[in-house]
């Protein structure tokens, strides 16, 4: 207050000296303060936006991360599916490739097929004939009759000529040389002398053997039915009398009937017959029915030697029953006589024969199918 007081009192007037005034400060250092609070606000700003830039990336970062997680747990069921049908991919291709393989085949078997169709009637002609001889061949071989290959010849001839070619006119010159030749060659019928063996067999129950003598039959008794019949054409014409001598004729009728049948009572007492094999008479009833099976089994087995085609075993069968219908059946009789005469007939045709070949049609047919 004082001070103040001092200043509004009148002063004289002097020169006074200047007022000395405080020292201001500089104006660079102000700007300097300036700039720095501004650098710091905007660095502060700078410093709060990077941490909101920061923060968001973080969070960014973070559902990126989950994405990605999700994106690889997908992408982990996708190779899986990938791989699932990778392999089914693969199983499919391996059915497929299989049913390529078949088809090949079968387009392999079609074109073989369609090629064997093309070839020309000649060709099928000649496969079919030289076919039906060889298995006609087969056949006689197992039948040892001619008559397949007989057979097959003549209807390959038939086929020739309803064909009417000229080049094959080779072919059905050789069919006539070999179907004359089969011809004349001398086949063995084995049925025929089957049934001649069955029928020896069914005979050999009713042979008489030499051990039980059969008894004979009564002699016709012709003579007294001619005296009967004199007698009464005689007493037709004369019926007087034959009044009177009435009961001499039929006493002498009854005579005689009496004497013949004592006659063969006493015949059948006695019988002489030649024996050559003295145990064949000795030969027991019950053993009679052993021989006559055996017989049996020997012709059953030549038989079926016949079929089978063992010519020696049948041989070796016929001889034994033929010594055995000799040694203890009676050769007098006329079934024994008959079942030896069989037994000889198929032991002269049960002989081993060699069936003629084809040759001839053979190579004529390999000759045309050559020069097709």
């Amino acid at each position: 207050m004082d001070r103040v007081s001092d200043n509004l009192l009148p002063q004289p007037e002097t020169n006074p000296a200047p007022p000395v005034t405080p020292a201001a400060p500089p104006r660079g250092m102000a700007v300097v303060a300036g700039v720095l609070l501004v650098a710091s606000v905007v660095a502060l700003a700078l410093a709060w936006r990077a941490d909101q830039r920061v923060g968001s990336l973080e969070q960014e970062l973070v559902r990126r991360q989950q994405d990605s997680a999700k994106q690889a747990v997908e992408a982990q069921m996708l190779a899986k599916q990938a791989n699932e049908g990778m392999g089914a991919a693969a199983a499919k291709v391996a059915l497929l490739e299989a049913r390529v393989a078949e088809v090949a085949l079968q387009r392999t078997q079609l074109e073989d097929l369609i090629q064997s169709l093309s070839r020309s009637r000649d060709e099928n002609l000649l496969v079919d004939i030289e076919a039906a001889l060889r298995m006609a061949i087969q056949q006689g071989a197992i039948t040892g009759s001619t008559e397949p290959l007989v057979l097959v010849l003549r209807q390959s001839d038939e086929r020739l000529a309803r064909y009417s070619q000229p080049r094959l006119e080779g072919v059905r010159r050789a069919i006539a040389r070999d179907l004359d030749r089969v011809k004349s060659a001398g086949a063995l019928d084995i049925a025929s002398l089957t049934i001649k063996l069955d029928e020896a067999m069914r005979m050999v129950d009713e042979l008489p053997l030499l051990a039980t003598a059969e008894p004979r039959r009564e002699p016709a008794r012709a003579a007294p039915a001619a005296a009967r019949a004199a007698s009464a054409a005689s007493a037709a014409s004369t019926p007087a009398a034959a009044g009177d001598g009435l009961w001499p004729a039929a006493w002498s009728d009854t005579w005689n009937r009496l004497t013949a049948s004592v006659w063969n009572e006493v015949r059948s007492l006695v019988r002489v017959t030649r024996i050559e094999h003295p145990d064949a008479a000795l030969l027991a009833p019950e053993q009679a029915y052993f021989v006559r099976e055996n017989l049996k089994l020997r012709l059953l087995n030549a038989r079926l030697a016949l079929l089978s085609r063992q010519f020696p075993t049948a041989q070796a069968d016929l001889q034994s029953a033929q010594q055995a219908l000799e040694r203890y059946f009676d050769r007098g009789s006329r079934r024994t006589t008959a079942a030896l005469e069989l037994l000889r007939q198929v032991s002269l045709q049960a002989r081993q024969t060699t069936l003629p070949r084809p040759d001839d049609t053979l190579a004529a047919l390999a000759t045309a199918a050559a020069g097709r």
